[in-house]
């Protein structure tokens, strides 16, 4: 038994197809079809079912997988072990950041953290939540930023920072003359929404539901990107929320139409989030202080109300 052939057991685990499965682990699929032969002629036992499309595991294949899941993983502490004995960072780095952060928070860290650590690659995508925990579990990014907190056995999350919702009130609103505004005046119906999928959305659904838990309108309309919903509410078709770093870059005109909560505002708790197993944590923890650096200057908030990403059920 190799660690070898327990990864290619895993990977048409994940794939449920052995020439895709070949592909991912970059070698021909009659050498990956004849490893894991072997692995079942040494073990007596029957780990996929080949005869069902798309391939399934055996009874005994998932307790297989399951173990080797737990081995690969302890094989790759190894590697860990003797990089932070020696003080090395670099290598391949993947991180998943969502997309209501992407764009706010990467460009203000990213030029810091390869100057910094030329030797790591940093490879980085943007993901959805839901996308993000599942290539986490399955060992295909090193770590993540996401909104938290996600309540998740299997994550690991370290604060970043908090985030304040901030609404952005058109002229012709009934809001458009507060100073500020607070949870109490929000009104489902005609706050413009991200599409399903963005954890912000949920963020603003939950805190929204806390005073209009019968109000179920307004959902119609919904856009994938944050300078969508700030034109369409410019355009008089209701308020919006954004969250506080998209605000900078505002031009002085749309800054006029931004209405603060009161305190403690509502916000959301960036995190940068890992698997369970804590591989490659001089990494995770270089990002982190990278991230530190640059994010203080920007975003100090404290004191706020914590608003989950997580769905009502």
């Amino acid at each position: 038994m190799t660690i070898t052939q327990l990864k290619y057991v895993l990977s048409v685990a994940e794939y449920q197809n052995f020439t895709i499965a070949a592909e991912h682990s970059f070698v021909t699929q009659p050498t990956l079809s004849m490893q894991i032969q072997k692995l079942e002629d040494e073990l007596e036992v029957q780990i996929f079912n080949r005869s069902k499309k798309p391939i399934e595991l055996t009874a005994v294949g998932k307790k297989i997988v399951e173990q080797a899941k737990v081995i690969v993983d302890e094989s790759n502490r190894i590697i860990d072990i003797v990089h932070q004995q020696k003080g090395f960072i670099g290598g391949e780095f993947k991180i998943g950041i969502i997309p209501t952060i992407m764009p706010t928070l990467l460009p203000m860290f990213l030029n810091n953290f390869t100057k910094k650590y030329p030797k790591v690659k940093l490879i980085v995508e943007e993901l959805t939540t839901e996308e993000i925990v599942r290539k986490l579990t399955d060992g295909h990014i090193d770590a993540a930023i996401a909104a938290t907190p996600l309540e998740n056995e299997a994550i690991k999350e370290k604060p970043l920072y908090y985030e304040p919702f901030v609404g952005l009130i058109p002229q012709n609103h009934r809001l458009f003359n507060n100073k500020q505004i607070t949870e109490n005046d929000l009104e489902m119906e005609d706050i413009l929404l991200l599409e399903d999928g963005h954890c912000f959305k949920d963020s603003v659904i939950n805190l929204c539901r806390n005073h209009k838990i019968d109000n179920k309108k307004g959902f119609q309309l919904a856009s994938g990107s944050f300078d969508t919903l700030i034109k369409l509410s410019k355009e008089g078709l209701g308020m919006t929320l954004l969250p506080y770093l998209h605000t900078l870059d505002l031009s002085d005109v749309d800054k006029r139409h931004l209405r603060e909560f009161t305190n403690p505002p509502p916000a959301r708790e960036v995190s940068l989030i890992y698997h369970k197993s804590q591989l490659k944590m001089q990494l995770i923890e270089a990002l982190k202080k990278t991230i530190d650096g640059v994010v203080r200057g920007a975003i100090s908030f404290s004191d706020v109300k914590i608003i989950s990403p997580l769905q009502n059920k």
